[in-house]
């Protein structure tokens, strides 16, 4: 719940003249011929579109909340819709954008919202929006959506139908095409296509166990518990099964110059499995290692990146690989590499210390994990040779060696992962 000390300046700073009761007619007024109802609703698609796990319920608990609360004060109104709506931090300034934008601006729904909002906000139709310039793109495209699915529903629905035969192919086009060679919007496809990717790894048997009425293991310490109750008349055998789980899924990112380019569509793709997923770690690396697992775990993909680029300090810069992975194994392999995990390595290998001690770091993290994949944006090139000293030192200890560079390369990847990894070495270049 939100306390009433984070109230935004916008709200705090509200005039005198919108802070007092409205005459009891004027809220007689508006709860009978006023849609504020319908109002709230349209509002609640918008934070579910931006986003926010809200549903018919906390609908309807809104409007029984505004039934008792009144809306003769704004920020009562503010404080009241914010105490169903939101339930967790990080939603609190999403939602306080979408109220200046959806209450306090009807401009930006044109003519629909303006014939929809209640007369008690009328005052305030001419204020500017807070934070304006820092709006969410996320925000901003459910707004967009709410005014065209209200507006335009029928116009819309026939570009589709018309588009319908063009959109498969400029989709495969787009999957196919190398992430260093797309414009911007073609950027902002691939992005919108990464955020549906998923990674569907098996699960794996566990040495814990479950209850199952079905299993093949007779649970003794059940099953004795449960002739207590009966006094030891009736002694009803309770069984036991192995429990499987997804095994933990590590991700080392190379965010050095050499893969920029890359890096940023690569974490577009660690937002999206972060949260699809549980027991999921990532870092980053260029000349240090650096753990953006939490900041990943946003919600908002605008906001995560934000947060990681701001905890990156070496983007753009060298590559020391060796000595990264040599930090990894000795500060967090222990902790993320338990139980049989799965680990990813994004790297181009063009090692800046020329694979110094690269070989027995990877041999070491090698053995400490279920299944190594690398991901090299290089393969995408045919001719390509492992002359490298950082390509020839780990490619030895790798379980799969495969090309990443568009969106393509991303779905096989889920392919890959769902077969029983081999402990093969794969063939080294001459």
């Amino acid at each position: 719940m939100v306390s009433r000390s984070t109230e935004p300046t916008a709200i705090a700073n509200t005039s005198t003249a919108n802070a007092t009761a409205v005459p009891a007619e004027a809220h007689t007024d508006t709860q009978t011929n006023g849609r504020l109802a319908e109002n709230v609703v349209h509002f609640a698609r918008v934070l579910r579109a931006a986003g926010l796990p809200i549903g018919p319920n906390r609908v309807i608990d809104v409007i029984k909340a505004i039934e008792t609360a009144g809306i003769e004060r704004r920020d009562d109104f503010y404080w009241t819709l914010a105490s169903v709506f939101i339930d967790r931090r990080e939603q609190f300034e999403l939602f306080d954008q979408a109220f200046q934008m959806f209450w306090r601006d009807p401009r930006m729904l044109e003519r629909a919202l303006s014939l929809l909002l209640p007369n008690s906000f009328s005052a305030a139709q001419n204020e500017a929006p807070a934070d304006e310039g820092q709006l969410s793109s996320r925000l901003a495209q459910a707004l967009v959506s709410e005014l065209k699915g209200r507006d335009d529903a029928e116009e819309a629905t026939r570009e589709i139908e018309a588009d319908a035969a063009q959109s498969y192919s400029s989709r495969e086009v787009l999957q196919h095409a190398d992430f260093e060679s797309m414009s911007p919007q073609e950027m902002a496809q691939a992005k919108r296509l990464i955020s549906r990717l998923r990674l569907p790894i098996p699960e794996i048997r566990t040495r814990r166990m479950r209850p199952d009425d079905r299993g093949r293991r007779v649970d003794m310490r059940a099953t004795l518990r449960a002739a207590m109750k009966t006094g030891g008349d009736i002694i009803p055998l309770k069984r036991r099964s192995p429990r499987y789980r997804h095994p933990p899924l590590v991700v080392l990112c190379d965010v050095s110059g050499s893969m920029s380019r890359y890096s940023r569509m690569f974490l577009h793709f660690l937002h999206a499995i972060t949260s699809d997923r549980d027991r999921v770690t990532s870092f980053v690396f260029g000349t240090r290692l650096t753990n953006v697992t939490r900041h990943l775990r946003h919600r908002d993909v605008d906001v995560a990146m934000a947060q990681v680029l701001e905890m990156i300090a070496d983007w753009s810069g060298g590559t020391r690989i060796g000595q990264c992975l040599a930090e990894f194994n000795l500060r967090w392999s222990r902790r993320v590499l338990a139980q049989n995990a799965t680990v990813l390595m994004i790297s181009d290998g063009l090692d800046g210390d020329v694979g110094e001690g690269l070989s027995i770091q990877m041999e070491r993290m090698h053995k400490s994990c279920r299944q190594l994949i690398w991901l090299n944006p290089l393969l995408r090139y045919k001719d390509f040779e492992a002359r490298p000293a950082g390509v020839r030192a780990m490619l030895p200890h790798v379980d799969a060696f495969l090309p990443a560079h568009n969106i393509k390369s991303l779905i096989d990847l889920a392919a890959v992962m769902q077969t029983t990894p081999q402990r093969a070495r794969p063939p080294q270049a001459a």
